[in-house]
């Protein structure tokens, strides 16, 4: 009995780990949005209570017609199953995922949970009464609750083991592709050394070993022929250029792919883009250059409404272009970063210099909230899957974010906006202009699109008209819209702000305004992009 309670705990652990890689897996293709996280959880309940109801099911039939042996055979068969549905998951959602996305992100989710979780969640947890009933059967000695609340509780806490080690283990070493495989390994050797121990009686013990071996042989196959069958290390078409992942980095806030183009024809200059969970967040030359137009955005804004600044401090690293392009200036700067891997990156391959701008290794927020100076300008550039996670467009946050300016200081915000759809940015303006009421929107001309980066300058006083501004090494394809958008300031209008409602920690009214704006988002993002690329 102490081998099958080991057996529950493992299986417990490989059920949560399972869903938390599915989470991942998903992200590049659906986003992190509301309606996302409702489909996996859906999911994932709905296969769990199967799984219960099912393994009650023959359990309950064990006082008729199924001996000990049989229960135990059923047993020991179910993480080989569960095994075997995930090596077939892994086959197919490399190619299948990004067409549910472009076929709908909603639907197209649950679609994809049912793939990665539903019959592996089943099988696994169909375990948890037939060790009950197997527990009743034996010589144990019965307890009051039948041995459930044993059979629970080892479950759960392997769970929580299966949680910590593929969070702080797997995730920030291992591709999701190879942990799911890895998961898919433990659970075909959890049968097989079942299997393979005398004293487990099985009523078909070879049936159980095949479906093992087949199981974990199926694993070992794929994870040794994974590049050749992802293709996730081939080059890649995309946006008139071909692409190589250069490097790719863990972690538990995504994962952070650097691209590497083929250099021009007539030169050796080449591309790298910083690219996260299918979203680029930087794309720069092998001179160091910044081609990426909000760089600039954020910089001539910041000296537009403050032409003189000592202080900065931004808010999320990425690949480090603004604060160091800042602190070249001559302005002290001090940056804010969750995700160590940001840094990481940002050193090895983006020239950014720890020692010009200070970086603290914590959450926007709650620095914030203990905000240790004033600074003459804030610059929020923060982002997680498909738009800035809800806690930090709140009342609340941009109460704190306003102790933190100095007298006249400035906040400057890279955003996105769709202002044929805009519901969503009129709570995100409205929620700041509660704290920070005067407010200019920027945004560059570019004819076409819809959903663009949109900047946004707040303050507590009022703004005067942005000055003019030098800005160096801008690429010529940004100069004119770079001037033009400087020079044409909108003012918050009723037309802005029409719907918006103030957003709190206790109450988040747009919570559906936003995560559809994110849908709408990613599904623009999804259809632009190669599917080699998305696969994480």
């Amino acid at each position: 009995m102490p081998l099958l309670y080991a057996i529950i705990f493992v299986s417990g652990g490989a059920i949560l780990a399972l869903e938390l890689l599915a989470s991942r897996i998903m992200t590049p293709y659906f986003g992190v949005s509301l309606y996302i996280w409702t489909g996996i959880l859906s999911i994932t309940l709905v296969s769990l209570a199967l799984g219960y109801w099912l393994g009650g099911r023959w359990a309950g039939r064990g006082d008729r017609l199924l001996g000990l042996d049989r229960l135990a055979q059923l047993y020991a068969l179910m993480p080989a199953v569960a095994a075997l549905a995930i090596v077939a998951a892994c086959l197919a959602y490399p190619f299948l995922f990004s067409s549910l996305a472009g076929w709908s992100l909603l639907f197209g989710a649950f679609v994809a949970c049912l793939i990665l979780l539903f019959l592996p969640l089943v099988a696994t947890s169909a375990m948890n009464p037939l060790l009950v009933a197997i527990a009743l059967r034996s010589a144990e000695r019965r307890t009051g609750d039948a041995g459930a609340g044993k059979v629970f509780f080892v479950s759960t806490i392997g769970s929580v083991a299966g949680v910590l080690v593929t969070a702080f283990g797997m995730i920030p070493h291992l591709s999701n592709f190879t942990a799911t495989l890895a998961v898919a390994l433990t659970l075909a050797l959890l049968s097989l050394g079942m299997a393979s121990i005398p004293a487990i009686r099985l009523a078909a013990r070879n049936a159980v070993v095949a479906t093992a071996l087949a199981a974990a042989l199926a694993s070992i196959l794929l994870l040794w022929q994974a590049d050749a069958y992802t293709g996730r290390t081939d080059a890649v078409a995309y946006a008139g250029r071909t692409w190589r992942v250069e490097a790719t980095h863990g972690s538990l806030f995504g994962t952070v792919k650097i691209l590497r183009s083929s250099p021009d024809a007539d030169s050796d200059r080449f591309l790298r883009i910083y690219f996260q969970d299918g979203l680029t967040q930087n794309t720069v030359d092998s001179g160091g250059r910044s081609m990426s137009f909000y760089t600039y955005a954020l910089e001539a804004l910041a000296y537009a409404y403050h032409p003189e600044p000592r202080s900065a401090l931004v808010l999320g690293l990425g690949a480090g272009i603004v604060p160091m392009r800042l602190a070249r200036r001559g302005v002290d700067v001090a940056v804010v970063e969750i995700d160590p891997a940001s840094l990481r990156v940002a050193r090895e391959f983006f020239g950014f210099d720890a020692a010009r701008a200070r970086v603290h290794h914590a959450d926007a927020r709650t620095f914030l909230r203990r905000c240790p100076r004033a600074f003459d300008v804030v610059v929020i550039d923060l982002f997680h899957g498909d738009g800035t996670p809800d806690y930090l467009v709140t009342r609340e946050f941009f109460r704190d974010l306003k102790r933190c300016l100095s007298p006249r200081g400035i906040a400057v915000f890279n955003t996105f906006a769709d202002l044929e759809r805009p519901a969503a940015y009129a709570h995100f303006l409205a929620t700041l202009r509660a704290e920070l009421p005067h407010i200019v929107l920027h945004r560059p001309d570019w004819p076409g699109a819809v959903h663009v980066n949109s900047f946004v300058v707040a303050g507590s006083d009022a703004l005067a008209a942005p000055a003019r501004v030098t800005i160096d090494r801008v690429p010529a394809r940004h100069g004119d819209t770079l001037w033009n958008m400087l020079a044409s300031p909108r003012p918050l209008d009723a037309a802005l702000l029409a719907g918006g409602r103030i957003v709190t920690d206790a109450r988040n009214v747009a919570a559906h305004d936003l995560a559809l704006s994110q849908l709408i988002y990613r599904q623009a993002v999804v259809e632009a992009l190669p599917h080699k690329l998305l696969l994480n």
